[in-house]
């Protein structure tokens, strides 16, 4: 009786899954970040309790898609409220997530995310209507500017 080969023998066998990544759980994948520091961020995803699986990429692409939004539509968000709704979240908050997450990672992780985010953080800068309000303040301290009396 001839043998099967193992890759026939493999093929046939039940696929594992990692206990901490469902099935239909959101990726993490951050342009400019390395596996090691997105490995780090999926695991402080599932062992802070602020945080869920998928925030930081979520919090991310919300930063990235409002910097990059046209100069009419960010002032319009700042003078009359989100363009969106509630249905997205603030790009704001989202910001000062990714600063506390920054906290929370190593060295050369916090400095990859930081690098990655670098650019952003320039064009919000250079365009942002509420720039010239804030003056040169960081984004560690934004939460308590925009909301006095409320710990952050």
């Amino acid at each position: 009786m001839p043998r099967r080969r193992p890759e026939q023998v493999r093929a046939g066998l039940a696929r594992r899954r990692r206990p901490y990544a469902p099935y239909n759980s959101p990726s993490v994948v951050i342009d400019g970040l390395s596996a090691r520091t997105l490995a780090e961020i999926s695991r402080l995803e599932r062992t802070r309790t602020y945080l869920h699986p998928g925030d930081v990429s979520r919090a991310v692409r919300l930063w990235k898609d409002h910097v990059r939004l046209p100069l009419r539509d960010l002032a319009h968000h700042y003078e009359h409220g989100c363009l969106y709704g509630d249905c997205c979240g603030d790009p704001l908050e989202a910001r000062v997530l990714l600063d506390k997450i920054m906290q929370a990672l190593s060295r050369r992780g916090a400095r990859e995310l930081r690098a990655a985010l670098h650019r952003l953080d320039e064009l919000w800068h250079r365009r942002s209507p509420l720039s010239p309000l804030l003056g040169d303040i960081s984004f560690q301290s934004l939460h308590t500017t925009l909301h006095p009396g409320i710990p952050g």
